[in-house]
C-alpha cells in the first residue's frame, strides 16, 4: 500500500484513546464549565466529536459499499443544541469513540489500495474520497484536542 495511504490509516488508529485521555481525571463540573466564555465545553466537543466520527465512519462505509453514494451533511449546532449533549456520559462517548476507531481501522486496513479513491457525492463539499473521509477524521479529532487541552489549562488542570 502507498506509504502515504498507510500513514493516514496509522495516524487515524492510534489516535483512537486520545480523546478519553484528553477528559481523564476531569469531574462533571470540569467537563461542563466554560473556561472560554461563548465556546463549547468540553463536554460538548466530546459529543461533538463522537457524534462527528460516527457520521464519518457511515460515509467511509457508504463509499466503500456503494457507488459514489449521496453524503449529507449536518449541523453541528443544532446536534448540540438538540442532543442534550450535557446529560450525556463523556467517559461512555469516549469509549464510543475508540471502539469505533478500532473498528473501523480493521476494516480500512483489509481495503486494496484502490477503495481510497472511491467516492462519495457530499451535499455541500462535492466529490470526497474515501482517503479525504479519513483524513478529514484524523484531522478532526486532532483540531478539537488542542481545544481541550487549552480548556484544561485555564481550569488548572493541564495533561
Amino acid at each position: 500500500m502507498d506509504q502515504s495511504v498507510t500513514a493516514l490509516l496509522d495516524s487515524y488508529a492510534s489516535r483512537a484513546d486520545d480523546l478519553s485521555k484528553s477528559i481523564a481525571g476531569l469531574s462533571r463540573d470540569d467537563l461542563l464549565a466554560f473556561p472560554v466564555p461563548s465556546t463549547w465545553s468540553i463536554q460538548q466537543i466530546v459529543l461533538h466529536l463522537v457524534d462527528s466520527d460516527l457520521i464519518l465512519a457511515d460515509r467511509m462505509k457508504r463509499v466503500i459499499a456503494e457507488d459514489n453514494p449521496p453524503l449529507i451533511g449536518f449541523s453541528e449546532t443544532k446536534y448540540a443544541a438538540r442532543l442534550h449533549y450535557d446529560a450525556q456520559d463523556a467517559v461512555i462517548a469516549a469509549d464510543i469513540f475508540a471502539k469505533n476507531r478500532r473498528l473501523m481501522s480493521s476494516l480500512l486496513t483489509h481495503l486494496p489500495e484502490s477503495d481510497f479513491q472511491r467516492t462519495g457525492i457530499h451535499n455541500e463539499r462535492g466529490k470526497l474520497t474515501l482517503t479525504d473521509l479519513v483524513k478529514n477524521a484524523a484531522d478532526h479529532l486532532l483540531h478539537h484536542l488542542k481545544f481541550i487541552h487549552e480548556k484544561r489549562r485555564l481550569l488548572g488542570k493541564p495533561l
